[in-house]
């Protein structure tokens, strides 16, 4: 009897290649497509998933590959565990990751649990990662993309020993354009449809509008300060900035100045100079380990702390199961509260953890 999958199709063009190659490999597939939120505007679908365009582009795409398909309303659950989480990051001074979060509590989580309510054997979907079991560990693993350049490996750092043996990822060793390629032989309506962009219930990229508009709240005017506590100006609400951030600040000042903290109890924003934002450590729990069970002892690893950033070589030292010491060799730039950082053995991720 074949195994059964179950594809979680966006719309785009790389769940569509992954749903055709699961077909190829003689499994029984079905498509599913989640509905996570409203989003309608015509001006904004092209930059983001999950509207009416995306489903019925899914829907076009089962049909032309013989597959039954499906939707599920998961609206509520993305609101309570993504776009809570999102919000109440912006107003503890944090700065969130929803689509790891996304990946953690929707794809990999309730999906999953769905699946295995219905007696499938896996869910598919189209990212850039390869899961790899390792006898000589009896782990399963998480590595790269061979595509460095579109590896997704930072985002589905949270997956569990559970969840990635029940996860098929099978874009892992191709190229983007080799995706696309094989789509267009295939007469896919999506060979050429852009990827999304932004963040899916964001997509004007408003963060702080669209925290007002969900909420119905509005956050008070404060003080931009220096690192010496003199005043540069009025801030209009502490969740309209980053740690890192230049541009949107408002202000005339002699030379740049940057976001480097928030000080809640105070509703102050703190600028700095560009050097003051790089630090060599940092402190991060909810960890969550892959390729080993648990941290012993101090471990030599590559660190990213950011999506598009580049490994960089660090010491990581346990400090206990849920928390660790990153100490990176050399000064990191804008490591940001409520940001991800996972660690790399190699292609192989070793783990990841919240930085606190």
């Amino acid at each position: 009897m074949s195994q059964k999958a179950l594809i979680a199709m966006s719309g785009g063009v790389d769940s569509s290649v992954a749903a055709f190659l699961m077909k190829e490999r003689g499994c029984d597939c079905t498509g599913i497509t989640l509905k996570l939120y409203d989003n309608n505007d015509d001006e904004q679908r092209e930059k983001t998933c999950c509207s009416l365009d995306d489903i019925e582009d899914a829907r076009s795409v089962c049909r032309r590959l013989g597959i039954p398909h499906y939707v599920y309303n998961f609206k509520d659950s993305f609101g309570d565990t993504v776009i809570a989480r999102f919000i109440r990051a912006y107003e503890e001074g944090r700065t969130p990751n929803p689509c790891i979060d996304c990946n953690r509590f929707i794809k990999f989580e309730k999906l999953l649990s769905r699946a295995e309510a219905l007696g499938m054997d896996f869910v598919v979907t189209g990212h850039y990662a390869r899961v790899v079991y390792d006898e000589a560990s009896g782990r399963y693993l998480l590595k790269k993309a061979l595509d460095l350049s579109k590896d997704q490996s930072y985002v589905l750092y949270s997956l569990t020993q559970r969840q990635l043996s029940k996860t098929v990822l099978p874009l892992g060793e191709m190229t983007k354009e080799e995706t696309r390629a094989l789509a267009e032989r295939l007469g896919l309506i999506n060979a050429r449809k852009r990827d999304s962009q932004d963040i899916c219930f964001v997509p004007d990229g408003d963060y702080a509008r669209f925290i007002e508009q969900y909420t119905g709240k509005t956050y008070p005017h404060g003080d931009f300060v220096d690192e010496s506590g003199n005043v540069l100006g009025e801030h209009k609400g502490i969740i309209r900035y980053t740690v890192g951030q230049r541009k949107g600040l408002g202000l005339s000042l002699p030379h740049p100045m940057y976001v480097k903290e928030k000080d809640l109890a105070e509703n102050k924003v703190i600028l700095c100079d560009n050097d003051a934002l790089f630090s060599k450590e940092l402190l991060a729990d909810d960890l969550n380990l892959i390729s080993v069970e648990e941290l012993k002892t101090p471990v030599r690893v590559y660190a990213r702390v950011r999506y598009n950033q580049k490994e960089q070589p660090a010491t990581v030292y346990p400090v206990d199961s849920d928390t660790i010491r990153v100490v990176f060799d050399e000064p990191q730039r804008a490591i940001s509260k409520g940001q991800a950082v996972v660690l790399y053995d190699g292609d192989t991720v070793l783990g990841g953890a919240t930085i606190i």
